[in-house]
Formats: structure tokens, C-alpha cells, sequence
């Protein structure tokens, strides 16, 4: 059997709230590992405390590359995401470290991986119009047309999930077949590294929800809606824009334009947050290659750090800063 030369890499995955950026940090103080964020909304500057990102103290000590690279008003795909990764990837490399690549957006890590599918391009006029019939019949509705046309793909997007179900419907507009046939149809890249996936899957999600709450309620405590009141005051951004759709932002700016009371705004954000943890542990436990670890044990970092440890063939040469 040849041997696996490749550079080793390391996905440190979960669900929101679960503590993986501070377990990445751990992790980083212990092995010669350098942080690469893998997460939709930190790439956006200006967009800190709804996206839990790291304080400028934690950044300043352990460095994640990926985050703040995007202004809220462009956008930002799985591609761009690519390729912003692999050249950092390969810098980290060279240096004779290790990249641990930490976040919850797993079409990230998926595309990263397994490389993209052949899209179509998006289409303005179709978007257009798929919104104003989601406007009519609401998001359900055409997550069950959906359904109807792909059941695998409906299976993962929520029902919510404006901006995923809008691509979807789009696609099979486009093409005549469903997204996940497509995707299947993707051609698998020869991935440049050999990796180790360590996943945080709490199995009681009791005490998942619990933090949601009190994370949220931390964030509004510092300044979350004068975070949002300071993005709508730019007057260039809008709720269409892939950045204000993230999870907490989107229903703030309907709360800021008075469409839910505070109560209301504060149940629809602890809500969108438990279904985007539901999404993603989902994923995650599709995903037989991981290593799971519950992040309610005491023992979560020395038994993460003894898989990283057995992984990287630790010898006094690699432990250490």
C-alpha cells in the first residue's frame, strides 16, 4: 500500500454555540496548527457581535485567517470561499504548520473537499420572480414545491431558508433537473491534504438550546441592534443581501423596521439559531469519516487534543508554539 505523503490539515466542525472557536484556540496553544476560519458570516467586516466573532484580543492571539476579508454589500460563495482557502492553506504548509480549518458552514468544508459542482450561472429575472411568488405564498410553500421537484435537496434546506430555496428552484428552472442530481454529478478533486475531522455533536440538545439563548442574550447586552442600526445607516444595504440574511441580522432588520415587537424579535432569532444547529448537526452526522465529540464533557480538550496528537505523529519537534 503506497504511502500518504500529503500535508495534513485538520476540519474542527459543529453546530453553532457548541465552542469551537474556543477549542480551536486550545488545540492552537498545544500543537503547531494555524486558524483558518470556515464560516459565511465572519468573512464580513462591520458584522461582529451577531456573528459571535472572535474579540480583537482573541484574534490578536490566535489569528484566523478568512475573517473580515468582505464588505456586507458583496457577496460571498462556496467558490470564492475555495478560493480564498487553498492558497492560505498552502502558505500554512510551507511554513511547516498545520492548518485547522474551524467553522459551521458546511458547504464549505464540502465544497472545499469534494470540489463544486458545474452550476448554472444565476439568472436576475428568475430570482426576481421566484421572490415575488415566495412574497405571495411565503418561503414554506415553495420549500414544498421543492419537495415535490427535489425531494433530497428539500430534505436539507429549511423551510425557511430563503436564499438556498430560492438557488434550488432556480437551478431546476435552469437545467430541467434537480440540484442534488447535479451535485452528485460534481466531479470529486483529489484533495491536496490528508485530513483529520473532529466534530462537536452534543448529544443532548437541551443544553445546546440553553446556550443559543444566553449567547443571544449576551449579544443584545453589547450592542447588537446599534450593530445593525449602524449597518442600515450606510443606506447601501438591504435584506436581500446575503450577509443580512445570516441568522440574527435578517430578523433584526425586520424588527428595526417595525414588523415584530422585541419579544417577538428575540423568540424568531433563538428559533432561526436551533433550526440552523438542527441543519447542521444533521450534516455532520452524515458525515461517517468524523471523529465526534460531545462539548459538554470536561475531558472535550484533552481528547481532542489526544486525536490531533495521535493525527499529527506528535514528537516534541511539532507540540508547542
Amino acid at each position: 500500500m503506497p504511502i500518504d505523503t500529503r500535508p495534513l490539515a485538520i476540519f474542527l466542525m459543529g453546530p453553532t454555540a457548541s465552542g469551537k472557536t474556543a477549542l480551536a484556540c486550545e488545540l492552537s496553544e498545544r500543537f503547531a496548527l494555524d486558524l483558518v476560519s470556515v464560516d459565511s458570516a465572519l468573512v464580513y467586516r462591520g458584522m461582529d457581535i451577531g456573528t459571535a466573532k472572535p474579540d480583537a484580543a482573541t484574534l490578536a492571539r490566535y489569528p484566523h485567517a478568512l475573517i473580515d476579508i468582505r464588505d456586507p454589500g458583496q457577496p460571498y460563495s462556496a467558490a470564492d470561499f475555495c478560493a480564498d482557502a487553498l492558497p492560505v492553506m498552502r502558505q500554512i504548509s510551507a511554513r511547516g504548520r498545520v492548518p485547522l480549518l474551524v467553522g459551521g458552514t458546511g458547504l464549505y468544508f464540502r465544497a472545499l473537499q469534494q470540489g463544486l459542482s458545474d452550476l448554472p450561472e444565476a439568472d436576475p429575472a428568475i430570482r426576481a420572480r421566484l421572490s415575488a411568488e415566495a412574497g405571495q405564498t411565503g418561503w414554506p410553500a415553495m420549500h414544498a414545491r421543492l419537495a415535490q421537484r427535489d425531494p433530497l435537496a428539500a430534505a436539507r434546506i429549511g423551510p425557511n431558508d430563503a436564499q438556498r430555496l430560492q438557488r434550488a428552484l432556480e437551478v431546476i428552472e435552469l437545467t430541467g433537473r434537480p440540484l442534488s442530481e447535479l451535485q452528485r454529478g460534481g466531479a470529486v478533486t483529489h484533495f491536496p491534504w490528508r485530513v483529520l475531522k473532529l466534530a462537536l455533536l452534543p448529544p443532548d440538545r437541551r443544553a445546546l438550546h440553553e446556550r443559543i439563548a444566553r449567547r443571544f442574550d449576551t449579544m443584545l447586552a453589547a450592542g447588537f441592534l446599534d450593530e445593525v442600526h449602524a449597518l442600515r445607516a450606510r443606506g447601501d444595504l438591504h435584506a436581500e443581501l446575503p450577509a443580512i440574511r445570516a441568522v440574527g441580522y435578517r430578523q433584526a432588520w425586520e424588527y428595526l423596521d417595525g414588523l415584530t415587537d422585541a419579544a417577538e424579535f428575540r423568540d424568531r432569532v433563538i428559533f432561526a439559531s436551533r433550526q440552523l444547529a438542527k441543519r447542521q448537526i444533521t450534516w455532520l452526522r452524515s458525515d461517517c469519516s468524523a471523529r465526534l465529540f460531545d462539548p459538554d464533557q470536561p475531558s472535550l480538550t484533552a481528547r481532542a487534543a489526544a486525536a490531533v496528537q495521535l493525527f499529527l505523529g506528535v514528537s516534541s519537534r511539532l507540540a508547542g508554539r
